[in-house]
């Protein structure tokens, strides 16, 4: 058996169709894991799914679920329990850029949006999943991994993205709430504070924002998706079991410049 084998155990990540959350997902299917994809765009969830399959030896499916919609989740989880029969792994990934606006131009609907998607929509997800998780510990079989996709602006300021620091410094605090509060059914919470990655949110930033950057990040370059495969990979194995309520900065160094 190798160090870190998933074989047997699923894994589900919210927004895993593309960017950050598909490259850790390419790494859980590598590790031998069962995949659930859930995200909204059936065109990129069928090509994620394709890609997936051929990484490795577990078994991958891909659902339209909209991490806004309580009930959506709920049926994107009961599918994933029938599929696998288990969700060992939570990534809840999912998220959006924000509105964009300065402080004086906030509208309540843009702040709304952005804290449904980024905050609320991993704590309905956790809801779902770990309800399943502590129905198995009661029946003999704890364990659980809840990992979410955070940000260096949750610990950072950045102009014109206060609602996105929001929501991302919120999920942070869900993280360390989750950790305390399921710690007696062996289920671990961590967040990942990602600093600057090439998805398609950045792409369509500002050029001079992507060149601030690599000034600022002490590694002096963007973080590389090939390295997330094995991020995600020891967060969702027992080799993490003794890690929960923190919040990690992946970031090439750029909380601390």
């Amino acid at each position: 058996m190798t160090l870190f084998d998933l074989t047997g155990r699923t894994a589900l990540i919210t927004g895993g169709n593309g960017g950050l959350g598909l490259s850790m997902a390419r790494g859980l299917a590598k590790a031998g894991a069962n995949v659930a994809v859930l995200a909204r765009n059936a065109e990129k969830n069928a090509a994620a799914a394709a890609e997936l399959r051929g990484l490795g030896a577990g078994e991958v499916i891909a659902l339209a679920c909209d991490v806004g919609e309580d009930d959506a989740i709920e049926a994107a989880v009961a599918q994933t329990l029938a599929a696998f029969g288990r969700i060992d792994a939570c990534f809840a990934n999912a998220g959006i850029s924000g509105a964009g606006t300065a402080i004086p131009d906030i509208t309540a609907d843009g702040w709304d949006h952005t804290m449904a998607v980024n905050t609320r929509g991993a704590a309905l997800v956790y809801k779902h999943v770990s309800r399943h998780m502590i129905a198995r510990a009661k029946d003999g079989d704890p364990g659980g991994k809840l990992i979410a996709t955070s940000s260096g602006q949750s610990i950072m300021g950045v102009n014109r993205s206060s609602d996105y620091a929001a929501s991302k410094a919120a999920l942070n605090g869900l993280t360390r709430a989750a950790a305390f509060e399921l710690a007696r059914y062996r289920i671990t919470a961590n967040a990942l504070l990602f600093g600057f990655y090439e998805t398609e949110i950045t792409a369509k930033a500002d050029p001079r924002f992507a060149e601030w950057m690599s000034r600022r990040i002490p590694l002096r370059r963007a973080g590389d998706h090939a390295g997330l495969e094995g991020l995600a990979v020891f967060y969702a194995s027992p080799h993490s079991d003794y890690i929960t309520g923190q919040c990690l900065p992946v970031d090439g160094g750029l909380s601390i410049s």
